[in-house]
């Protein structure tokens, strides 16, 4: 499975940004997707996740702020993301669990497939 992340750059604070996620390789529709972000010196952290019943989860810090969202005939998954801070900046990777059953999709290691990760820069 190959995942692609596109749809970064820079936007002001405040401002919004639709992030894109397209995969290939397997069959998108079976598996949760999820997206983190991580900033130079730090760990990678958790930002959302949907299943594939799409059911979402959401980071504490982008609650009510970010919505992720999916289109299994385009076999992509989105992260849109309004009221945007300087802190979150960072690199956004999107990532694919091929589990079906329970998995805590908050975490990296629930994951078997990642993408590039795209730039994301929130100006003050």
């Amino acid at each position: 499975v190959q995942l692609q992340a596109s749809g970064g750059g820079l936007v002001q604070a405040g401002g919004s940004m639709k992030l894109s996620c397209a995969a290939s390789g397997g069959t998108f529709s079976m598996y949760a997707m999820g997206w983190f972000r991580q900033t130079p010196g730090k760990e990678r952290e958790f930002v959302a996740t949907i299943s594939r019943y799409r059911g979402t989860t959401y980071a504490d810090s982008v609650k009510g702020r970010f919505a992720i969202s999916r289109d299994n005939a385009k076999n992509s998954v989105y992260l849109e993301m309004n009221s945007l801070k300087p802190d979150d900046s960072a690199v956004y990777y999107c990532a694919a669990d091929r589990t079906l059953g329970y998995s805590d999709r908050t975490v990296e290691p629930s994951y078997d497939y990642w993408g590039q990760g795209t730039q994301v820069t929130v100006s003050s």
